[in-house]
């Protein structure tokens, strides 16, 4: 790929670790690469500690944010989007919608369920349906857009706040191409220790 692409995917996989790794409540950053596989330019792997039976909303929610870093960082540095976050857009909106219509997670419609197996588990398939009035219809519509661009929002103001570390991060990348887990927490804690002594050279006036 060009070096224009090639740039562009060092900061749309940097969007997804920065997030990974500052959210709580994530799971343990594997990978991330720019190198590219099938259709994907690149990518960011988790790896749960243990395998997940249940969820908090506070999980899923940062599962969005972090879904949504890598169209984030193009936004924040480029100043475009690209369609390279289409699977990433997929994914944090079936979140959304699992958890305001399976999960019972939203703060405004309460614990409901209200997807199709309501009706189906039920009824066992017979005639009967509970159907969903045109307005309860559309507070999920809204429930749903609201939580994901509620998500951006703050998604976005993190990696504002740690727009070097989206830098530190993107440059490794582009210099090595694939970072493990441990690799990204020797970035951030370069990372760490530059804002300590810009604090201290702050405090001393320097």
């Amino acid at each position: 790929i060009d070096q224009d692409a090639r740039r562009l995917t060092a900061y749309h996989e940097a969007g997804h670790t920065v997030l990974a790794k500052l959210l709580p409540e994530a799971d343990p950053l594997h990978k991330t690469t720019i190198i590219p596989r099938g259709r994907s330019l690149g990518l960011t792997q988790q790896m749960p500690i243990d395998e997940h039976h249940a969820y908090t909303r506070s999980y899923l929610i940062n599962r969005i944010k972090i879904l949504l870093g890598g169209r984030l960082a193009e936004e924040l540095v480029f100043g475009r989007v690209t369609t390279g976050a289409s699977n990433d857009l997929l994914g944090s909106t079936q979140i959304a919608y699992r958890l305001v219509c399976e999960f019972g997670m939203s703060a405004h419609l309460g614990p409901i369920a209200c997807n199709g197996r309501v009706a189906e588990e039920a009824f066992g398939g017979g005639g009967e349906f509970w159907q969903q009035s045109q307005q309860t219809l559309r507070e999920i519509d809204l429930e749903i857009i609201r939580i994901v661009q509620h998500s951006y929002d703050s998604a976005k103001e993190l990696l504002k706040e740690h727009n070097e570390f989206l830098h530190m991060l993107a440059e490794s990348l582009l210099a090595h191409e694939t970072l493990d887990g441990e690799e990204v927490d020797i970035v951030y804690r370069c990372y760490q220790n530059r804002l300590r002594i810009k604090e201290k050279s702050t405090d001393t006036g320097g």
